[in-house]
């Protein structure tokens, strides 16, 4: 057959081509010569026969002439064969061979060539074979032996497949080597393996610890600071601080008193004496000029050529490569953030007292590291020691220090997509799902304590009342000066909250007013129970508007407490249960069958909004919001132009075919009546999409979809209605939540 001829052949080539490159250029053009006068034949051949006469003369004489050929070279052949063998046992490349059509196993070379190494011929033969690329010659000739009508492959098709570049699903090539593109990692199904009953986090840690921030960079020379008028040197440290103040000035935060007086104050003390005596005034100072030169900067990195921001790029792979991954029980982990924060001035949420002040610079010295005792530990900046070295594999955090504004512990964690945080996760959602098991009890319990004799458990009732009806924080205890001015439910005072025994058509009416956590306002006016009224009034009775409202309760009391009803039981558990409970109740209620994607998407959207609502997770409206609205508006206006063209397209087919009454008119009217389907989809998607951003305007959803809502209820609900998990979760939040993406089936219930 030619199918064989062509195989021959293959050999035949690759053997004179590794001895005789020139010997092979004159065959080569010698077949193509061949090659010609062998399709002028069947030119002529076809005119005289008939087509299936002339497959069976030409497909005959078409093997004659291989034979022919096959005898001419045979001797070539022949010579160079014991050489050819010789310098195939030298070098035996892992390729993949492809024989009628089936891939054979990498022959992957396992350990040195010795004198018990042994190819047998046949499987060198093989091996020196398909070790050679296929050349044009063999091509040409492939492609004349397919006679075939209609495109039917003959048995050559599999013999030219070789020539191009062969990938197997894991994303290799016929010769072994990798795509450009990375082969994604094999995921770490932590979720179904047997977790630690000791308490321990991990048995094996290693990092390279945390990149600390960059050195102070002097200004230049040209930049200047002035005083009263007079240019002045500020000594590297002062000037550092005063650097950070410069980058602030078109900021609110620097017309804001208690941020200039921390500023100068704690700016002071980074002066040298001579500084000091003659800097005594803040508002004599002018640091225009640094303010200047920090924007033309900023301007600069924006204006940055491609081949800059490259390699900025690739710096920040190489440090996210080195320390932004660390093995933990012998996986690779990815880290949170390791990078060490620079010193700048502290900003704070809302009036905080403490706005202004300097974020001081964190050494080597203050740092603690963690990690186990086997693993290589992180050496720290050359001249440098850490403050501690700590095995502690009770706790999941790599390093810590302390900063200097609050005192308070800062740590470089794991990543959200961690083993850690996910069991962490995991665990919270069970925790809440048990509470669904017992919740009426405690309801009941609360109930009966509204008419207790002790004020301090009638106290405790009612602030629990307010958690689980509400979604209120607790709220933690703070000394005074050191925070905003936030608070809680059980750091309620009496000025926070208005009683009203009718209001707007509703009796025992209740108006909250106050500043949450990260000084978001929380403003509500709600309908409650008359015995959680009449308690209201007791416990505002005799109290100034700055007295606490639960005077016997605080959050330790109030946890304690819970505690003992419901092992894990806290403030944030309840939180967590209403949060998840009222995404699944509003699936359910606003899914519709008969919706189209964009539809249900905006039915989870609304259901995502009640929780935001519900956990008083709030956010000023983006500064480009009314801009891209007006876009979007712009969208839509235009789509609708073009949906009425395409109606009166459609009125007009239809005219053309009542009067030609042809196959080609009525074709037309289809397609037009398509091209209307098609675009009143598009506007649809537009409508729903304005409708969306208007109703999420001041409202954050990520925060409870983040952190108060189960996952497994999101993945059930796509699963259910066929809805692509990307429109709900990104690919953040995919790796964050793939152990509820693979566990989660459609009929899950919270």
């Amino acid at each position: 057959m030619s199918g064989d001829h062509s195989h021959n052949d293959s050999q035949i080539d690759s053997g004179s081509r590794v001895n005789d490159s020139h010997k092979h250029k004159d065959k080569y053009k010698d077949k193509e010569h061949k090659h010609k006068d062998h399709k002028k034949d069947r030119e002529r051949e076809k005119s005289k026969y008939g087509n299936s006469d002339h497959k069976e003369f030409s497909e005959k004489k078409h093997r004659e002439k291989e034979r022919i050929k096959h005898e001419d070279v045979s001797t070539d052949r022949h010579k160079d064969k014991h050489k050819e063998k010789d310098h195939r046992k030298e070098e035996i490349k892992p390729k993949k061979e492809k024989e009628n059509g089936f891939a054979s196993p990498h022959r992957v070379k396992t350990e040195p060539d010795n004198d018990h190494f042994y190819h047998s011929p046949k499987s060198l033969k093989r091996q020196r074979d398909n070790d050679e690329t296929e050349f044009k010659p063999k091509k040409i000739k492939l492609e004349n032996d397919r006679v075939d009508k209609k495109g039917k492959k003959r048995k050559q098709d599999e013999d030219i497949k070789p020539k191009k570049t062969q990938k197997n699903k894991k994303g290799e090539v016929a010769d072994g080597k990798k795509k450009a593109k990375k082969e994604p990692e094999e995921k770490w199904k932590w979720w179904e393996e047997e977790r630690a009953t000791d308490g321990s986090k991990w048995r094996f840690l290693e990092h390279k610890g945390p990149v600390m921030a960059a050195p102070y960079e002097p200004l230049p020379s040209k930049v200047r600071f002035f005083y009263d008028g007079k240019q002045m040197k500020l000594a590297p440290q002062a000037e550092e601080v005063a650097t950070f103040f410069a980058k602030m000035l078109d900021h609110e935060y620097t017309t804001k008193d208690a941020f200039r007086k921390n500023f100068f104050k704690d700016w002071r003390k980074e002066m040298t004496s001579e500084e000091k005596s003659k800097i005594t005034d803040l508002k004599k100072c002018n640091f225009n000029e640094m303010g200047e030169y920090f924007k033309a900067q900023s301007e600069a990195r924006k204006a940055m050529t491609k081949d800059d921001k490259l390699k900025i790029k690739v710096e920040n792979e190489r440090l996210l490569q080195e320390y932004g991954f660390c093995i933990m029980d012998n996986h690779k982990e990815r880290i949170a953030n390791f990078r060490i924060e620079p010193p700048g001035l502290f900003r704070g949420r809302g009036d905080h007292p403490k706005m202004g002040m300097l974020k001081r610079r964190i050494r080597p010295e203050d740092i603690i590291i963690n990690c186990s005792k086997d693993s290589k530990h992180p050496k720290p900046p050359p001249g440098t020691k850490w403050k501690e070295l700590r095995h502690d594999n009770k706790v999941t955090w790599l390093v810590s220090w302390t900063e200097s504004i609050q005192g308070s512990i800062k740590y470089i964690m794991l990543n959200p997509s961690s083993r850690i945080k996910g069991e962490k996760d995991w665990q919270k959602y069970e925790t809440a799902r048990n509470l669904k098991k017992c919740v009426d009890r405690l309801r009941n319990q609360y109930r009966e304590d509204w008419k207790s004799k002790e004020m301090r458990i009638r106290q405790r009732a009612v602030a629990l009342y307010f958690i689980d009806k509400l979604a209120l924080r607790a709220g933690n205890e703070k000394e005074e000066g050191e925070s905003a001015d936030t608070v809680g439910c059980c750091s309620l005072r009496v000025e926070h909250i208005n009683l009203y025994p009718e209001k707007d058509g509703q009796e025992f009416v209740v108006e909250f007013d106050f500043l949450g956590k990260d000084s978001i306002r929380y403003y509500n006016k709600v309908p409650v129970e008359k015995r959680v009224f009449k308690n209201l009034q007791l416990f505002m009775e005799n109290k100034q508007p700055e007295d606490d409202l639960f005077d016997r309760l605080n959050t330790s009391i109030l946890n304690k407490h819970l505690q003992e009803l419901m092992d894990g039981l806290t403030a944030k558990v309840f939180r967590t249960y209403n949060a998840s409970i009222t995404l699944q109740q509003q699936l359910k209620e606003l899914t519709s069958p008969d919706e189209n994607l964009p539809a249900k998407i905006l039915s989870y959207n609304r259901a995502n909004r009640a929780v935001a609502i519900l956990c008083n997770h709030q956010r000023a409206p983006p500064k480009t919001f009314e801009k891209s609205m007006q876009n979007l508006q712009t969208k839509i206006d235009a789509k609708k132009d073009q949906l009425s063209d395409a109606k009166r397209d459609v009125k007009s087919a239809k005219a053309d075919l009542k009067v030609r009454r042809d196959e080609k008119s009525k074709k037309a009217v289809e397609t037009k009546k398509k091209a209307v389907e098609r675009l009143e989809e598009q506007l649809m998607k537009l409508e729903v999409q304005a409708t969306d951003r208007e109703e999420n305007k001041q409202i954050a959803l990520g925060t409870s979809k983040l952190n108060y809502l189960d996952p497994r209820i999101s993945v059930a609900w796509c699963k259910k209605w066929g809805i692509p998990i990307e429109k709900i979760y990104n690919k953040t939040q995919r790796e964050k939540f793939a152990w509820a993406i693979d566990m989660a089936e459609d009929d899950y219930e919270f």
